[in-house]
C-alpha cells in the first residue's frame, strides 16, 4: 500500500512539473540579469583606466547586472563593430564612451531601429538627431577649459603670455571644447598669444615626443596648457631633459587636466600650477540613469559630473593619499 501511495504521489509531481514547464521554458526567476553593453574607447590614460574601473565597480552581478565590456583600443571602427555586436545579442541597454563626435549617425541608427537604448558616456556625438541616444553623461569640456582661462587671467593680469598648447586626440570632445576655451581666451587677450599648438594624442610617450620636438626648435613660451594629465608627464620630462624650469618659480606655468593623483602630487610639491579636474568615475551616474529609465522616470538629455579647480592651495597629502585615480 505504502508502495502504491508513493507512486501517486510521483506522478502527481511529474503533472505539476509538466503544467509548470508546459510552453518548454523554465519559469521566471528574480535573478535575471539587466544586460549593459559598454563600448569603452580605449585604455589609453590613467583617466581612462579609472573610468573604466569605475563601471566596472559599479555593474556587477550580485547587484543583478552583466556588464560586457569591449575596449575599442582608441579605434572607432572598433567601437562600430562592438555596438553591432551588442545588438545581435539583444543587451538591454548600450553605453558608448566615444571615441570622436563625428560619424555616429548610421551606428546609432541602427541601435535604433532594435529598440535599444543607448548612454553617450564621457564625450558626445555629433548626430543630426539627439533621439538615436537617450542620454549624455560626463564632464563639461568647455567650462573645465573656461574656468583653466579664468584663473591664468586672474594670475596674470597684464602679462604677456605665451602660451604652448598640447592638443589631446583631435575630433575627440575634449579636445575639441578644452581647445575652444583656449581659442577663445587668446583671442580676448591683447597679451596673449599661442606659441605653438601641437597633439600628444592623450598619451604620456606622445606628450614627450610632440614636446621634444618643439623644444628642438623653440623654447620661447612662458605658460604649457596641456589637455590631459599624461601627456603633462611626458612634456615635463623633455622640459626636464631641456633645462627649463616650471611650476612654482618657474620659467614655465603648467596648466593640466584630469587632477590624476600624480598631478595632483607634482600641484602639492609645486611643480604644476593649476590641476582641472575630469572625474572618471563616472559609472555611479551611469547607473543612476538606468535606474531612471527602468523606472519610466523623465532622464535629463544631458548631465555633467561635479568637478574642481585644484592649486597647491587646495591640496593636503591626506587628499592626494586618499584619491582613487
Amino acid at each position: 500500500m505504502k508502495r502504491f501511495f508513493s507512486i501517486l504521489l510521483l506522478a502527481a509531481y511529474v503533472i505539476f512539473l509538466a503544467g509548470c514547464f508546459r510552453d518548454g521554458s523554465a519559469p521566471e526567476t528574480d535573478t535575471e540579469l539587466f544586460v549593459i553593453g559598454f563600448s569603452q574607447s580605449g585604455s589609453e590614460s590613467d583617466w581612462r583606466l579609472a573610468n573604466t574601473d569605475s563601471m566596472i565597480e559599479t555593474f556587477t552581478e550580485d547587484k543583478g547586472y552583466d556588464l560586457q565590456m569591449e575596449n575599442a583600443k582608441q579605434q572607432q571602427e572598433n567601437q562600430f563593430a562592438a555596438v553591432r555586436s551588442f545588438i545581435l545579442e539583444g543587451v538591454d541597454i548600450i553605453v558608448i564612451a566615444p571615441t570622436m563626435e563625428e560619424g555616429w549617425d548610421t551606428v546609432l541608427k541602427e541601435v535604433y531601429d532594435a529598440g535599444i537604448p543607448v548612454i553617450i558616456m564621457d564625450r558626445s556625438v555629433n548626430v543630426w538627431n539627439d533621439d538615436l541616444y537617450l542620454t549624455n553623461v560626463g564632464s563639461d569640456f568647455l567650462g573645465q577649459g573656461n574656468r583653466a582661462v579664468e584663473w591664468l587671467e586672474g594670475q596674470t593680469e597684464g602679462e604677456e603670455l605665451k602660451i604652448l598648447h598640447l592638443q589631446g586626440t583631435y575630433g575627440t570632445t575634449a579636445q575639441l571644447l578644452r581647445s575652444q576655451a583656449l581659442e577663445d581666451g587668446v583671442s580676448a587677450h591683447d597679451n596673449w598669444e599661442l606659441a605653438g599648438q601641437i597633439c600628444g594624442d592623450f598619451t604620456e610617450a606622445k606628450g614627450y615626443e610632440a614636446m621634444t620636438e618643439f623644444l628642438s626648435e623653440n623654447t620661447d613660451f612662458n605658460v604649457l596648457y596641456s589637455e590631459n594629465d599624461n601627456m603633462t608627464f611626458g612634456a615635463i620630462r623633455a622640459l626636464d631633459e631641456a633645462g627649463i624650469t616650471y611650476g612654482e618659480g618657474g620659467q614655465v606655468r603648467i596648466i593640466t587636466f584630469d587632477a590624476t593623483s600624480a598631478a595632483l602630487q607634482l600641484c602639492f610639491d609645486g611643480k604644476v600650477d593649476l590641476c582641472v579636474e575630469c572625474n572618471p568615475l563616472q559609472g555611479p551616474s551611469v547607473e543612476e540613469l538606468i535606474r531612471q529609465y527602468r523606472a519610466g522616470e523623465d532622464i535629463p538629455k544631458q548631465v555633467y559630473i561635479e568637478e574642481a579647480l585644484f592649486t597647491k592651495d587646495d591640496l593636503t597629502q591626506e587628499l592626494i593619499d586618499g584619491r582613487t585615480y
